[in-house]
């Protein structure tokens, strides 16, 4: 009778051990400056990982989407069902910034795992890192405007570089969507 109590609890222990083991595995794209901004995040999307990967490139490839953090262009890299690859050039087409979203399903929503990572020496980035990753898979709840899926996502960890912001207000400065 004792250990039929303690399964679900080994279960859930052997869940967070995966857990864990998958966020110390997040891939970061890497920066050839050795000093830049940066930004590490962890989601988990009330949505299956094939729903929100629709979102991320759907956003990406949309004429109509627009990033409403100063305005800047997302390029695909490469992509799988499970990781996707991308950069992003500012609004003023001075900076380029990588990330990486890596999705995950646990217990039938997605845990993204993303790192966005400035290109060019960088300490302070007005939440920029945050904003690139946040912008792809927020939904119409915290303000964003989805172009296939709308779900929610509740960030679980938020870890930016010494002096890169984290703020979601900062997230959106102008329009989504065309008119």
């Amino acid at each position: 009778a004792a250990s039929d109590q303690r399964a679900p609890a080994m279960a859930r222990l052997l869940g967070l051990l995966l857990l864990v083991s998958r966020v110390c595995a997040m891939k970061c794209p890497g920066s050839a400056s050795f000093i830049h901004a940066s930004a590490k995040v962890v989601a988990i999307a009330d949505a299956s990982c094939h729903s929100v990967h629709e979102e991320v490139l759907a956003r990406v490839k949309s004429p109509t989407w627009h990033d409403p953090h100063n305005g800047g262009t997302y390029t695909i890299l490469s992509e799988s069902s499970s990781e996707i690859e991308l950069k992003r050039l500012t609004g003023n087409k001075k900076y380029t910034d990588k990330m990486v979203l890596t999705l995950a399903a646990v217990e039938g929503k997605c845990m993204i795992m993303g790192c966005s990572e400035s290109q060019v020496f960088s300490i302070a980035d007005g939440s920029t890192n945050y904003c690139n990753l946040r912008n792809l898979y927020c939904g119409s709840a915290e303000g964003c405007r989805p172009v296939k899926k709308d779900f929610t996502s509740k960030e679980t960890e938020v870890n930016p570089s010494f002096g890169a912001g984290s703020d979601a207000k900062a997230c959106i400065k102008g329009p989504q969507l065309s008119q």
